[in-house]
């Protein structure tokens, strides 16, 4: 099943976008290669308010959330994920609004020891929740609630927000419709991340609205699309085993052949991300820990 992106969006910089009823989205300046053109906040409600991901460390994008928020009260602010893109600005606004943070917990490797290394510096060990969300917590508020649904894969601690009676998902970085999801650890388990697809598949929404670029509309394909693409990169990297591409620069080289060079790293380790997996399925081997150095043979 061939994935089929939209790259329509038009963030609309400071200004609120309407996107549902009572949901109205806020786009950060903050464009780049792992964040489209840039992250998406959420305001939920109409008289009394929930934040989702307030975004990065950034003045302009916390005056745009403080005007679109226009005085109401904000009683909770909920963060999907501890990367640099999402979670800093939450303690500033806070401050601001005197709402707490809601989020699964602070930062953490996928992995005990981690393996691979952090994309840019992107994580945000400084995050700690006021309150610790476990899956199926109800948070609500005049007119609106939010279910947390425990989506790991991306990030260790990733939740994505079901607005409940409304066959609505904020999906953060779990699934967009402008690209794949970067799995790369050591913040990122792609056992986790499958696991999450299928659970999103058996839920069933009707539109997911992520964390960056536009929504996703016809959800359930969608997914299965995104699960079929990581089966088959799955089965490209045992194929290039089998033909002696035992290093993870190798299986780059012949699998990313065609992919700007300057997203190897990237890559590179999301191939670690499926490596860790085929060895815990032990389809495939190595010596101790898969790591991003690793030799790994076929079983």
């Amino acid at each position: 099943m061939a994935l089929d992106f939209d790259l329509s969006f038009e963030p609309a910089y400071g200004e609120p976008v309407k996107v549902f009823p009572g949901v109205s989205r806020l786009t950060a300046r903050n464009p780049g290669p792992f964040t489209f053109h840039g992250t998406n906040s959420y305001l939920v409600g109409e008289n009394e308010l929930a934040v989702i991901d307030p975004g990065p460390e950034n003045d302009e994008h916390l005056d745009a959330l403080i005007r679109a928020i226009g005085g109401r009260p904000v009683n909770h602010i909920l963060v999907s994920h501890t990367h640099r893109d999402h979670s800093p600005l939450a303690a500033r606004l806070s401050s601001v609004t005197g709402a707490r943070t809601y989020a699964q917990g602070p930062h953490r490797a996928a992995r005990n020891p981690p393996t691979g290394t952090p994309l840019d510096n992107g994580s945000d060990t400084a995050f700690m929740p006021d309150v610790t969300l476990a899956d199926g917590d109800l948070l609500a508020g005049e007119g609106w609630a939010l279910r947390t649904v425990l989506t790991p894969g991306h990030a260790a601690n990733h939740a994505a927000f079901a607005l409940e009676g409304a066959g609505l998902l904020f999906s953060a970085d779990h699934v967009m419709a402008w690209s794949t999801t970067i799995v790369a650890p050591p913040d990122g388990s792609m056992s986790d991340y499958m696991a999450s697809l299928d659970r999103l598949i058996e839920r069933n929404d009707e539109q997911l609205l992520p964390g960056h670029g536009g929504p996703v509309r016809n959800p359930r394909d969608y997914l299965r699309g995104l699960k079929e693409h990581r089966l088959a990169r799955e089965r490209a990297i045992v194929a290039r085993l089998r033909q002696g591409d035992w290093s993870i620069d190798q299986l780059v080289k012949a699998i990313y052949r065609d992919t700007d060079p300057r997203m190897h790293g990237a890559a590179g380790l999301s191939v670690l991300a499926h490596l860790e997996d085929l060895v815990d399925r032990k389809l495939v081997e190595t010596d101790g820990a898969p790591s991003i150095g690793g030799i790994f043979r076929p079983v």
